[in-house]
């Protein structure tokens, strides 16, 4: 069973998994507090997959969900892949399960991610400010060319991030890591790579378009901001050049979709563009709809 475009409204590219409800959390405490305070969200309680796929569910939405595995850059254990996949996978009907390795790993993250991919995996996340790598570093290209072999699209944070955001230092995390030029050396060097830009990228914003436009393998989810904040640019792209590239996504559990979903209602978007943003554009590029 998988993901039935009849009977769903709308698909959520960007949801974190931030516990295995066994305890076991994605970040530090220090780091899901920032994160939470720059949001001003609570994790006060954290969802199970259990409970996002019933939450998903009620609201006849689809979810792409993910982890991060930053356990270089930041020393916490991360979530255990595997049982990740195991419980997404009792929600065929409303979860998408993306991986998520430490490309500091090298050649033991390209076997992670060959491994999980056979688990069940059908995307793979990165986030270059959290796991301290600049995308086009020579040796992340082994992990991108298994992702393209296996033929899993690669979601790359861009921009600004809440993790660390206000703590000394920002924890150490390097915002220019997730700059998308560095992203674009990445989908020129790999045209067959699909590639996926997290969240308007400020202060980048202007690049990530640029990339997005130039590069036809390149695509942008427009979560971790509420649509009420989006710059001008980005609203004028999605109606014009990004109309099927530009994906929704929330950012939840910081950003809800609803909250999303009743913004991007307020703006200035063509009504044929609506279902392209909400749906269609991640049908086809994240291939659902079918075994």
């Amino acid at each position: 069973m998988t993901i039935d475009p009849a009977t769903i409204e709308a698909i959520d590219a960007h949801v974190h998994l931030e516990t295995d409800g066994h305890g076991h959390y994605s970040l530090d405490r220090e780091l899901m507090d920032a994160s939470a305070a720059h949001f001003r969200a609570s994790h006060a309680r954290t969802p199970t997959v259990d409970e996002i796929a019933a939450y998903y569910r009620e609201r006849r939405i689809a979810a792409v969900v993910f982890t991060v595995d930053a356990r270089t850059a930041t020393g916490h254990p991360p979530l255990d892949g595997h049982e990740l996949l195991a419980q997404v996978a009792r929600h065929p009907d409303v979860l998408v399960p993306f991986a998520s390795v430490d490309p500091n790993e090298g050649a033991g993250a390209v076997d992670r991610l060959r491994d999980l991919a056979a688990a069940g995996a059908r995307g793979l996340k990165l986030h270059p400010s959290l796991q301290g790598f600049a995308p086009n570093v020579a040796t992340a290209y082994p992990l991108y060319e298994a992702a393209g072999e296996l033929g899993l699209p690669v979601l790359f944070h861009s921009g600004q991030t809440g993790i660390g955001a206000g703590l000394p230092g920002g924890r150490g995390i390097r915002l220019r890591y997730s700059d998308p030029m560095l992203v674009d050396d990445v989908a020129a060097d790999l045209p067959s790579l699909t590639i996926i830009l997290a969240h308007p990228a400020v202060p980048w914003q202007d690049e990530a378009i640029a990339v997005a436009t130039h590069k036809a393998n390149v695509f942008v989810d427009l979560s971790g901001w509420a649509p009420r904040y989006f710059p001008e640019q980005l609203v004028r792209a999605v109606n014009g050049p990004l109309r099927r590239k530009a994906l929704f996504g929330s950012d939840f559990p910081l950003i809800t979709p609803d909250r999303w979903l009743t913004e991007f209602g307020q703006l200035d978007i063509k009504p044929e563009v609506r279902p392209l943003v909400l749906r269609d554009n991640a049908l086809r590029v994240l291939g659902l709809g079918h075994d």
